[in-house]
């Protein structure tokens, strides 16, 4: 395994326990602790992770680019199978997020004359270079950490638009829908789904095991789910039960 190889391994299992212990990192990729504990320090340098004397602790950051560190390969393949799912020629809006990004890079980079709307900056400097890229950034207010655009002023950017689809992450859900960690980002994106036919879901399977803080969209709302095949079977009959429609990347 070279070292990028062993990065990515690293972040996919911080991102998985949250916290992890040096010793389990080096039996899980057969490596030395010695070897650990200078790709801990050089990720952690890099932003990507905090080092705790014998742990690497995942970072609690609402930052895009550290999220698309974690599950890329499953993130990379929800995105290729929502994209199936626009036309070229077509307008959408795409919320922020880590499958909502990669998302947008394969439009631009699959599909002729794509118009995203979309209230990233993350997004928009993401796929900035790619040829065929017509974006659409909505205004706002700023938020420095997830680099989106909220509050009042998007609203009224938004009136009068309309679309077929909107593609929305989540960071988690309950009972009712799916759920967010931040009010404001909430209020933005359902201002945004207010303007398209049909809302979209896009999360890895690990994120039904987790529960916002702030209600996004119920499930009712939903025209389709795009996850991984890391979805429980009983977590596949209870989307059925509810009548929310489900497609399954397969990654394994």
């Amino acid at each position: 395994m070279d070292l990028f190889a062993r990065h990515k391994e690293l972040l996919n299992l911080i991102g998985q326990k949250k916290r992890i212990t040096v010793t389990e990192l080096s039996e899980a990729l057969a490596v030395s602790e010695v070897t650990i504990r200078k790709d801990l320090n050089r990720l952690a340098h890099q932003g990507y992770l905090r080092r705790e004397h014998g742990y690497a602790v995942l970072l609690e950051s609402a930052d895009v680019a550290n999220h698309l560190s974690f599950n890329h390969e499953r993130k990379a393949a929800i995105a290729r199978l929502a994209a199936a799912s626009v036309c070229d020629g077509e307008t959408v809006m795409i919320e922020s997020g880590g499958c909502c990004s990669l998302l947008a890079e394969e439009l631009v980079k699959t599909h002729r004359h794509i118009t995203i709307i979309t209230n990233s900056a993350f997004i928009a400097a993401y796929i900035r270079r790619q040829n065929d890229a017509h974006i659409i950034l909505l205004g706002g207010e700023y938020q420095h950490d997830s680099q989106v655009v909220v509050g009042p002023m998007l609203r009224r950017c938004v009136e009068g638009l309309k679309v077929d689809k909107i593609f929305i992450g989540t960071d988690g859900r309950d009972d009712t829908g799916f759920m967010t960690n931040d009010a404001a980002r909430a209020k933005a994106t359902q201002t945004m789904a207010a303007h398209a036919r049909n809302i979209v879901i896009l999360t890895e399977a690990a994120k039904f095991h987790q529960e916002g803080r702030i209600p996004l969209v119920s499930y009712a709302d939903i025209a389709m789910v795009y996850t991984d095949d890391g979805l429980t079977a009983s977590e596949q009959e209870e989307m059925r039960e509810r009548n929310v429609p489900l497609t399954l990347a397969h990654c394994r």
